[in-house]
């Protein structure tokens, strides 16, 4: 089993293709859509960089994973599948929470499915698939999300949001149905009962104070060193630290048009009756004496 990363500088997101040299199967984690929100463009650098390494390399993809519904960037993963029509996307069966949350806060119409059936496979928990001669097995990590999945190959995992290099910590918690409280459980409970030799692939590397990107490391290291949630460390001081950081994060810059697409699997929306693609952005309005407490989207990620 060989695999190659792909890094999105924009979004600090990572990309990566599982494959087996031998056989040529291949598993797509994470893909990036290009997105620039002046001007709402739209454009595929990233994809092409995914499927030129396909092709070179005679891959055969069997699916595309996501980890959760990004709020950082728009999945690539119809872009893919266009090219790939036998790959089949797939991602945690909780996203049906996600698309429930989205639908009431996007206003989307009533036939705006919230069963996942957007997506190709939904993912249960302890489920192991093949993918031709790689086999993977799915782990429920929720506290990011409610439908975080990592995704573990043999002797690696690939933890999305849950877990960033141990200089980075873990995933914010505040996004709507997040909880610290899960995440606590999600790491210590099951990622750190891996053995620490188990190879820890991350969805983000945001370079702390300036260093290389780094996109791996392993459970032992994350256990000792993880700057948010080391080995021993209670549930009620991690809940503690999570809550009272994640108060002082902005949200992400493309949180409205990432949800809108990602909990319809990749899909851009249709076009209307003028030819055109439209996405939703609502307006939040503060005024100096107030501020909402309610799960308003400006201030989850």
């Amino acid at each position: 089993m060989e695999i190659k990363a792909f890094f999105d500088s924009r979004t600090s997101t990572l990309t990566y293709v599982v494959y087996d040299p031998s056989s040529k199967d291949a598993v797509i984690i994470d893909p990036v859509l290009d997105y620039d929100p002046v001007g709402s463009k739209v454009w595929t650098e990233s994809v092409s960089k995914i499927l030129t390494f396909i092709e070179d390399n005679a891959l055969t993809p069997r699916f595309i994973l996501e980890t959760h519904a990004h709020a950082d960037h728009l999945s690539g993963a119809q872009m893919i599948k266009e090219a790939c029509p036998d790959a089949q996307v797939a991602i945690g069966e909780r996203i049906t929470i996600v698309q429930d949350i989205f639908r009431k806060e996007f206003n989307l119409p009533d036939d705006f499915p919230t069963d996942g059936s957007q997506f190709d496979h939904l993912l249960k928990e302890n489920e192991t698939l093949q993918a031709g001669t790689l086999e993977f097995s799915v782990i429920f990590t929720p506290g990011h999300t409610p439908a975080c999945a990592t995704c573990h190959f043999v002797d690696a995992i690939f933890t999305g949001d849950t877990l960033f290099m141990p200089d980075g910590g873990t995933g914010r918690c505040d996004f709507p149905a997040g909880s610290a409280k899960d995440m606590y459980h999600s790491i210590m409970h099951k990622l750190y009962t891996l053995p620490d030799e188990t190879r820890v692939f991350v969805g983000h590397d945001y370079q702390p104070n300036g260093r290389e990107l780094d996109y791996e490391t392993t459970i032992g290291e994350q256990k000792r060193n993880n700057i948010n949630l080391k080995e021993g460390m209670s549930e009620d001081e991690f809940i503690r630290f999570r809550n009272d950081r994640d108060r002082e994060l902005s949200a992400p810059r493309l949180l409205y048009q990432s949800i809108q697409v990602n909990i319809d699997a990749g899909s851009l929306p249709k076009s209307e009756a003028n030819g055109k693609r439209f996405l939703k952005i609502p307006i939040n309005i503060f005024r100096p004496e107030t501020r909402t407490e309610n799960l308003a989207l400006d201030e989850v990620g």
